[in-house]
């Protein structure tokens, strides 16, 4: 794996490791891009007793043909598995909150990995029956988000929103999963705490006519 830092990027800007991830991704059309989306994923359906066997994660991405640009492990360690010159499979149908007429983002979009683990009932949405039984094996320390985490998501915020100046850092450009797909995706779910990146906990769902204007010129 090679560590790469942007050079024109601040000091603060996290190391990213490459861990590309193939066959995740397209190309984009073109279109500026102007939205981030938040996920969380873990190995907890298959093994709840150790459920960030980043390897084993990786290949559940490949085999399903599906990944952000970015995963932060629990440790803060930051990876890019799919460059941003490329649309990855990641964000699906939906709706863009601040632009109702959007469905489909992920060629406008930037998507970052959590490995982290909600609450149950938001893991139901993904293991069904077997949820009780398997979210009782998990360790304590394995459910919501690190300190590390939090602290290398605003560095890899900065740096992302410093080279694509349309995304801005704000609850209408920076979104969850859920809050794009609600009633498809709980990610990154309510034990997610926004106000640790420097936003609020809800999106902001009001268009704002520049953002319309930037749609129309792009359909």
């Amino acid at each position: 794996a090679l560590l790469v830092r942007p050079t024109s990027a601040p000091a603060t800007s996290p190391e990213i490791v490459n861990k590309f991830v193939e066959d995740c991704w397209t190309k984009r059309s073109g279109r500026t891009l102007d939205t981030i989306v938040l996920h969380f994923s873990s190995d907890m359906a298959a093994n709840p007793t150790r459920p960030y066997d980043l390897d084993r994660i990786l290949a559940n991405f490949k085999k399903a043909r599906v990944s952000a640009h970015y995963l932060i492990y629990r440790d803060g360690n930051v990876y890019r598995l799919v460059d941003d010159q490329y649309a990855a499979y990641h964000a699906g149908r939906g709706t863009l909150p601040r632009d109702r007429r959007r469905s489909h983002i992920n060629d406008t979009s930037i998507g970052i990995e959590l490995l982290a683990i909600g609450t149950e009932e938001e893991m139901r949405k993904m293991l069904g029956a077997n949820t009780k039984e398997l979210y009782a094996r998990l360790r304590p320390s394995d459910i919501g988000y690190t300190d590390k985490q939090y602290e290398s998501l605003r560095s890899l915020l900065k740096l992302i929103t410093n080279r694509h100046p349309q995304i801005k850092m704000d609850r209408k450009h920076i979104i969850g999963h859920d809050e794009y797909a609600p009633g498809r995706k709980t990610d990154p779910g309510s034990l997610f705490d926004w106000t640790r990146i420097g936003l609020s906990q809800q999106a902001d769902l009001t268009p704002r006519s520049r953002d319309i204007r930037h749609s129309n010129s792009q359909n």
